[in-house]
């Protein structure tokens, strides 16, 4: 029986049980916690230097109302990279492929951020609908413009990310479908196949540490604009 190629984005249950909920719970498990000791080991090391690393330069833009979003924002994006490098290894499940799930993350996160706006400063929040300058007749037509654009920012956050990794996960699976059909026929293009295969793989893992980093910073771009 051929399955459709949409057949992996299934949310795949075992035993009545969704396993999407192994998926998301698995990566804070693979990290080590950190120990009592006066020194750590070399990897405690390493995962403390990067942490460190993008934090600084995440809260660069920030000021020291927005140093208080650092703990959320650098655990979302370790969490979104692991998601996403799991995802990539055979015959497992990525939940970032839903859109469901990254509306979960999006929504929340930004409506937070317009709601820290108006609270602390209403004035300057609602100012963004209106650029200065604005010919009068073109005030109504921009104010509604800016509230649209501003109302699809969350979506624009989730189907950013569901659709880099969907069509990541859709051309491997053709090109490996290819390199397997071709094999039997066309020795030497399979293998031109699979080495197109292995590159795509690399430009997978790139681009699921690049769109959690870009999921994260437009995140904190729209918090500086609310503080």
């Amino acid at each position: 029986m051929t399955l459709s190629f949409f057949d992996q984005f299934m949310s795949p249950t075992y035993l009545g049980v969704p396993l999407i909920a192994l998926a998301l719970s698995l990566p804070w498990i693979l990290y080590p916690t950190p120990s009592a000791r006066w020194l750590n080991n070399r990897l405690l090391t390493l995962q403390g230097w990067f942490i460190n690393r993008f934090t600084q330069q995440l809260l660069l833009p920030l000021n020291l109302g927005g140093h208080k979003w650092a703990t959320l924002l650098t655990s979302l994006m370790i969490f979104l990279i692991t998601i996403n490098m799991l995802g990539l290894l055979p015959y497992t499940f990525t939940p970032t492929t839903q859109l469901s799930l990254n509306l979960g993350f999006a929504v929340p996160l930004w409506l937070a951020t317009v709601i820290i706006g108006m609270r602390n400063q209403p004035t300057h929040a609602l100012g963004h609908l209106l650029p200065e300058g604005t010919p009068t007749p073109l005030i109504p037509v921009l104010i509604i413009i800016e509230t649209i654009s501003l109302f699809i920012r969350p979506l624009a956050l989730a189907v950013r990310l569901t659709a880099n990794l969907t069509a990541g996960h859709l051309l491997i699976q053709l090109i490996a479908t290819a390199a397997f059909v071709l094999l039997p026929l066309m020795p030497a293009v399979a293998i031109l196949t699979a080495t197109l295969l292995f590159l795509l793989t690399l430009l997978e893992i790139a681009v699921a540490m690049i769109q959690a980093y870009v999921f994260v910073l437009l995140l904190s771009l729209y918090l500086q604009e609310n503080i």
